[in-house]
């Protein structure tokens, strides 16, 4: 008897709307389920397509929103659970029993936009949010909706190097095809990535997008790097919070406020959790797969000098001009 898969496996859920539109959009191997399909310009799986499509047709932005966006495996996970604990630390003091973030999946409590809000023809209202409401997208600015470009909702956007990215995309793919079908072959998944087509990408029209609009507009996005925060976090989190225009106090500092958000939301303590190690979504995934390492350079690990020379030349090519460097160490 075969198993039916899990519900973030099936690609059946479109409408003839949906069917129609992928009959006409350029398709390539996917990263999850069979194929992506090239939709302005980004890559995106077919079960998420026609959630990306209510998201931009049907989102109203608020001006108290605040979103996070990122090309998967950038460090999604650790950034909304200092964002949570940063925008709500007089709601709930760090470390209180029953923190939300010690009993919750940090995805739960910043939900994506496309693959929970609007996934499967959901119809949540999401106007009636607590404001700040925090929420989280993947898609690049160009195919934002209308009303998040032209609000005043703030963007924070956080970047990876391209090496440690697409490693632990590839972990995390192979993660969720486990027991399902055949894994991806590093070699086969290296070669898809360096044409562009990665999980809403190509990685760096995503990144450079998002880094020229913070350059043009400092006080909507603000742009983060991942290696960055992992080496100076007391000074990152801090930037983040005098972006959301909810600085830390000196009473907060010299209390251990900063520390705290810190220990709590570290890796260590995070990937630990009950909530964490033992539970999923409502779609199948277990919790546990958004924590692997969490460390810079794991890509060390895989890279042989060949892929190397090969993503350099690539991301030499593409980034030659913007100033923006990525550490891989």
């Amino acid at each position: 008897m075969t198993t039916s898969p899990p519900k973030y496996l099936e690609e059946d859920n479109l409408s003839e709307e949906g069917k129609k539109l992928l009959s006409i959009l350029p398709k390539e191997k996917g990263w999850l389920g069979s194929y992506a399909y090239n939709y302005q310009g980004f890559w995106v799986p077919q079960k998420f397509l026609q959630a990306v499509i209510a998201f931009q047709q049907q989102f109203q932005a608020q001006d108290s929103d605040i979103i996070l966006v990122t090309t998967p495996k950038s460090g999604t996970t650790w950034l909304k659970s200092l964002l949570f604990a940063l925008v709500n630390r007089v709601k709930h003091p760090i470390f209180e029993p029953n923190h939300p973030l010690l009993v919750e999946n940090p995805h739960v409590l910043v939900p994506f936009l496309e693959h929970t809000l609007y996934f499967d023809g959901r119809t949540i209202d999401i106007s009636t949010f607590t404001s700040p409401r925090l929420l989280a997208t993947h898609v690049p600015f160009a195919s934002l909706p209308k009303s998040i470009q032209v609000s005043k909702a703030k963007l924070v956007y956080l970047c990876r190097n391209p090496r440690d990215t697409f490693i632990s995309m590839w972990h995390f793919t192979n993660n969720l095809l486990l027991d399902q079908k055949d894994t991806d072959s590093i070699e086969e998944m290296f070669n898809l990535f360096c044409k562009g087509v990665s999980l809403y990408g190509p990685f760096w029209n995503h990144v450079l997008d998002y880094w020229k609009q913070s350059i043009e507009k400092p006080n909507k996005i603000l742009f983060l790097m991942y290696e960055e925060i992992k080496k100076k976090p007391k000074i990152q989190l801090k930037r983040l919070a005098e972006f959301l225009e909810c600085p830390f106090s000196i009473e907060e500092e010299n209390s251990g406020v900063v520390d705290d958000i810190l220990k709590m939301c570290s890796f260590e303590n995070l990937s630990n959790l009950e909530v964490n190690r033992n539970g999923k979504f409502s779609t199948g995934e277990a919790y546990k797969v958004f924590f692997r390492r969490g460390e810079i350079g794991d890509w060390k690990n895989y890279f042989t000098t060949e892929m190397s020379d090969k993503l350099n030349h690539i991301i030499e090519e593409k980034f030659q001009g913007s100033e923006l460097k990525f550490s891989y160490v």
